[in-house]
């Protein structure tokens, strides 16, 4: 039984949400966003109560882990178009800087080159400062996986606490060898 699935997500207002087939389209003031669902799951727009609703025509594993997706999918997308979404990075270590170049992200951190990484379209990366990266759209999932990509450039590693590393995210910092 998926309790996440058979609960209705709320259209925002000045978020319109249309349904073409197995293609769902959520436009917005940040932008717009389609998926295309899988056959097991229908998707019904309510207009009275303004709701989107997500059902599954039966019981197997399958169609159950699928309702339960779908409606995240789409409720991800409603709020993504309304406010977006953003994920903020920080990088530790003496000389390692980041900073953004044209099309392209460029990151200085410890390696003997220069590490570019292309922005995707539909993404907003800034760099308020050499230490910090903020990446901001409407795609939960974008905004996610480009985070992680910068990210695993240099991960913040164990010893000196050095990297790249989320806004907030705690390292453990382990003793030396000579902390025998």
């Amino acid at each position: 039984m998926s309790r996440i699935g058979n609960k209705p997500i709320a259209i925002l207002d000045g978020v319109t949400v249309a349904i073409n087939d197995r293609t769902v389209s959520v436009e917005g003031p940040q932008g717009k966003l389609e998926i295309e669902h899988r056959p097991e799951v229908t998707v019904v727009i309510n207009e009275e109560d303004k709701t989107v609703s997500v059902s599954r025509e039966n019981d197997d594993r399958e169609s159950r882990a699928f309702h339960g997706l779908t409606r995240s999918l789409i409720n991800n997308m409603v709020i993504g178009v309304k406010e977006g979404y953003e994920k903020k990075l920080e990088i530790v270590g003496v000389g390692y800087v980041g900073s953004i170049q044209g099309d392209s992200i460029a990151l200085r951190v410890g390696f003997a080159n220069e590490i570019k990484h292309k922005i995707p379209v539909g993404l907003d990366v800034t760099c308020p400062d050499q230490n910090h990266i903020i990446v901001k759209g409407c795609d939960k999932q974008q905004v996610g996986q480009f985070a992680a990509e910068v990210r695993a450039v240099r991960k913040p590693e164990p010893y000196k606490g050095k990297g790249i590393r989320y806004d907030g995210e705690y390292v453990k910092i382990k003793p030396g060898k000579s902390a025998t």
